[in-house]
């Protein structure tokens, strides 16, 4: 192993440690939908990739909260255990829910892509909730998803609207035969 990729983890660790990284990370989910919607391979792969780095944009705390220390403590002693069929299950959710929410943007599907997003981001709540036991950890971590997924739900909800009013629009002006108006499903 490279003798700095341990002093890297830690550094970003640390980092990891600054609440900010919580808040920012489910935010990525809308330029990942932005560029989706636009059949971007470069934009949702770059996306992807910052949401990873997000960990460690922000500085360390000085003096970590307690609550957040004992979930990333927790979180871990998860990640570092044994690895079981149902933890690597549990892992692939995530490529898998990023792969979901894609081909139903690439589809055009704002709805599902909603379902899809409320499903995964409930469960990771669910799951931090039963990892850390429903500590303190567990609950530091609850504003940052529930406001995050508000956040998200009000963008597409608000970006369906538009493109709805857009399309009737846009089906009002052409002639009657012409495939011009977006379809939001």
């Amino acid at each position: 192993m490279h003798e700095w990729l341990p002093e890297l983890v830690s550094w970003a660790w640390a980092r990891h440690h600054n609440i900010l990284s919580w808040y920012v990370r489910p935010l990525f989910l809308l330029p990942f939908c932005f560029f989706a919607w636009r059949r971007s391979w470069t934009g949702t792969s770059g996306t992807v990739l910052a949401m990873m780095s997000s960990i460690a944009w922000f500085p360390a705390p000085r003096t970590p909260d307690p609550a957040v220390t004992e979930m990333l403590r927790v979180e871990e002693e998860y990640l570092l255990g044994e690895w079981t069929i149902w933890k690597v299950a549990i892992a692939l959710l995530i490529p898998l829910v990023f792969v979901g929410i894609g081909a139903v943007l690439w589809r055009r599907s704002l709805g599902c892509a909603l379902v899809v997003i409320n499903a995964a981001i409930l469960f990771k709540i669910v799951w931090t909730f039963a990892v850390d036991g429903g500590g303190d950890g567990a609950l530091a971590h609850l504003p940052a998803a529930l406001i995050g997924l508000a956040v998200v739900d009000a963008v597409l909800i608000g970006a369906g609207h538009r493109l709805r009013r857009r399309g009737a629009t846009t089906a009002t002006t052409t002639e009657p035969d012409s495939h011009a108006a977006v379809e939001v499903r």
